[in-house]
């Protein structure tokens, strides 16, 4: 009787194990806006950039762009909506029309690519994920 008893623990203990699920450790980015998106991402390991898209977001989704923990406190990102509105920044890496995966960011277009402005993401220097979400722009109010 003790020994099934014990049998009976260790099993639920072990059952137990696979039900709990780790933290995710991702870059994530969330569509907050009422368009689909187009988006396009770029980092770097410390040697060499890498641009990367096109990942299609509808309206109030979200995806997860990069898995794994964080290797860099900053992530640059670049989305366009099907209205012609951007969420753009100044940092500029290689993109094209298609789906891309480009190394380096130097160049672009005389190796044949875009060069496209995106904005910086700082994730901090202890981040082992991140998410991103972005909205629909809120119109400026006119000067009285």
């Amino acid at each position: 009787m003790l020994k099934h008893r014990l049998t009976l623990i260790a099993g639920t203990i072990v059952a137990s194990g696979f039900l709990l699920s780790p933290a995710k450790a991702d870059f994530r980015l969330c569509n907050n806006t009422s368009s689909r998106l187009s988006v396009a991402l770029a980092y770097t390991d410390g040697e060499t950039w890498v641009s990367e898209g096109w990942w299609n977001l509808k309206a109030s989704a979200c995806e997860t762009l990069l898995r794994g923990p964080l290797a860099a406190e900053f992530y640059y990102v670049y989305a366009m909506d099907e209205r012609s509105g951007e969420w753009k920044g100044t940092a500029f890496m290689c993109t094209r029309d298609h789906e891309f995966r480009i190394v380096g960011r130097e160049d672009c277009f005389v190796r044949g690519y875009d060069r496209t402005g995106f904005f910086e993401v700082d994730t901090g220097k202890d981040a082992k994920n991140w998410t991103v979400q972005l909205t629909d722009p809120v119109p400026a109010r006119p000067t009285p």
